[in-house]
C-alpha cells in the first residue's frame, strides 16, 4: 500500500443540505468528496457549499485550503475570521460558532480525530 495520496476531489461526491437544527441563514447545499481515509481518524478530500450560515462545534482538527469563494467563521466569543480563495487555516477542537459562506466556496481539507 502506498504512503502517498493525492487529494483531487475526484472520488464520489455526497450532496446534502445543512441539518435544520444547525441552520442560521439560507438553504445551503454541501458537497463532499473523500479522497483519503486512514484508520477512521484521518480524512482528506474536497468540500463545497452554497451561500448560507450554520452552527458548528468542532471536536476534531481541520486544515482547510480555499480553492474558490469566501467564508467567515464567527466564534461564540465574538471573534470573526474571514477567508478567501488561496487562504489556508486550521480549526482546533473546541471551536464553537457559526460557519458562514459569503460566496459559493470550495475547499480541500484534512480532518484528524484524536
Amino acid at each position: 500500500m502506498t504512503k502517498l495520496h493525492a487529494v483531487r476531489g475526484a472520488d464520489a461526491t455526497d450532496e446534502a443540505p445543512i441539518a435544520a437544527d444547525r441552520l442560521v441563514e439560507g438553504a445551503p447545499m454541501t458537497r463532499t468528496s473523500i479522497d483519503y481515509e486512514g484508520n477512521e481518524k484521518v480524512y482528506a478530500g474536497e468540500w463545497s457549499a452554497d451561500v448560507g450560515a450554520w452552527r458548528v462545534k468542532y471536536e476534531e482538527w481541520e486544515f482547510c485550503h480555499l480553492l474558490e469563494g469566501a467564508c467567515e467563521l464567527v466564534g461564540d466569543d465574538g471573534e470573526t475570521q474571514r477567508y478567501a480563495a488561496g487562504d489556508s487555516f486550521i480549526i482546533e477542537p473546541g471551536f464553537i460558532g457559526v460557519w458562514r459562506v459569503t460566496a459559493p466556496m470550495k475547499k480541500r481539507f484534512v480532518i484528524r480525530y484524536d
